[in-house]
């Protein structure tokens, strides 16, 4: 078990990574999305005589119909839904306890100290103000990309994944560069609980200001510059709450 509370970030990841191929798996199972009636009419010939095609969907357990002359004709298979629903439920098992071990992590042991002898720590400072927020900004336009595809393709279920795929990804690169780049002295524990933050903040910044928009469930390519903007903010923030004695020197060339 103390092998399993070690590894869970992978098993977090391992969880999302299966939650989103469920999901893909879940769609292409179903209707077409841009064209329900016509993929029915193309799986039951007779639906092209009728008048009025209905076509219903159900994510949980997965289950899809078409509906014309009275008639109710599974498009997805008893078969296809039983095993969908299985290994939807064990990927939901592997997801949950990726999750709640990976938040039990933010309160565990902080590990040694990291000191800050021998380091310039205003260097430090600067570039995880620049180059940290240019990872950020590379991270948040391939997670603009995704979040369009994660919707179109996954649905309700897609975008919800999504959101925490987004949440654990910028969480998890904030905690590496806080690592390497972050203020000192500090500890492990202090680094997973600042990135945590940053990562959290991010995604909380981008997503309100596309709400505020009115452009939900979509990102915007300017959301590229703003989650870099926030990030920096935020490290700024936490480099300033530091003890006095591990305050950064004056960056100088």
């Amino acid at each position: 078990m103390d092998w399993v509370r070690r590894r869970a970030g992978s098993l977090l990841a391992v969880g999302l990574c299966l939650g989103l191929a469920w999901t893909a798996a879940v769609t292409f199972s179903m209707p077409s999305w841009f064209d329900p009636t016509e993929a029915c009419t193309h799986k039951f010939p007779a639906a092209a005589d009728s008048a009025d095609v209905t076509v219903r969907t159900r994510w949980f357990p997965p289950a899809a119909s078409c509906v014309f002359d009275g008639d109710v004709r599974q498009f997805m298979s008893p078969a296809r839904s039983a095993v969908l629903s299985v290994t939807g439920v064990l990927i939901l098992v592997v997801l949950l306890t990726g999750l709640v071990l990976t938040v039990r992590r933010l309160s565990g042991d902080p590990g040694p100290i990291r000191a800050a002898d021998d380091v310039n720590l205003g260097r430090r400072k600067f570039n995880q103000l620049t180059f940290g927020a240019l990872d950020i900004a590379v991270a948040v336009a391939v997670l603009t990309f995704l979040n369009a595809t994660a919707i179109v393709f996954g649905g309700i279920a897609g975008g919800i994944l999504f959101i925490v795929v987004t949440i654990t990804g910028l969480s998890g690169l904030c905690v590496l560069l806080d690592q390497h780049m972050g203020p000192l002295p500090s500890t492990a524990l202090d680094s997973r609980r600042r990135g945590t933050v940053a990562g959290v903040t991010v995604f909380g910044v981008i997503f309100a200001a596309t709400a505020f928009t009115g452009q939900l469930p979509f990102f915007r390519l300017w959301s590229v510059p703003l989650g870099a903007i926030a990030y920096a903010a935020v490290a700024a923030v936490q480099w300033s709450r530091v003890p006095n004695e591990a305050s950064p020197a004056q960056y100088s060339g």
